[in-house]
């Protein structure tokens, strides 16, 4: 039986959303930001004093974790439009793992560090609710 396409379109929004983040945190996101500084009570100044090569490193962490977003969401977008239209077994299990170990882990973090960022994040992980209820619903 295949889906009428609500509830694939929403989770490949969230599949778009998460590649968007991870292009971010390749090409825009810098290594360190001012929250960054603030959680960690220290200064750019001192950073760069004391651990000189963080910058570079962060960025190059940044790189991966911003390919392994990007990836998420192509496979997020592949998963909608393949298997979640035609309601493979297993596949409600594996987007809901996806969303809560990918952009539901990042938002958790983000609440626990007090991030600027936790509420936007937050708003990426309704794409994914949305589309499981969709599904439920068989919409």
């Amino acid at each position: 039986m295949t889906l009428k396409p609500y509830s694939a379109s929403v989770l490949s929004v969230a599949g778009f959303i998460l590649s968007g983040m991870g292009l971010y945190f390749i090409i825009l996101r810098p290594p360190l930001l001012p929250e960054d500084l603030h959680y960690m009570g220290t200064s750019m100044q001192t950073v760069k004093q004391h651990l000189p090569m963080l910058p570079s490193w962060l960025q190059k962490v940044f790189w991966v974790l911003g390919g392994h977003l990007f990836t998420t969401g192509l496979l997020t977008v592949f998963m909608a439009r393949t298997s979640f239209r035609t309601r493979s077994p297993g596949v409600v299990t594996i987007t809901m793992l996806a969303g809560l170990s990918s952009i539901g882990w990042m938002t958790i973090v983000n609440f626990i560090i007090g991030s600027d960022f936790m509420w936007l994040l937050l708003s990426f992980t309704f794409p994914w609710v949305v589309a499981l209820v969709l599904y439920r619903l068989r919409i």
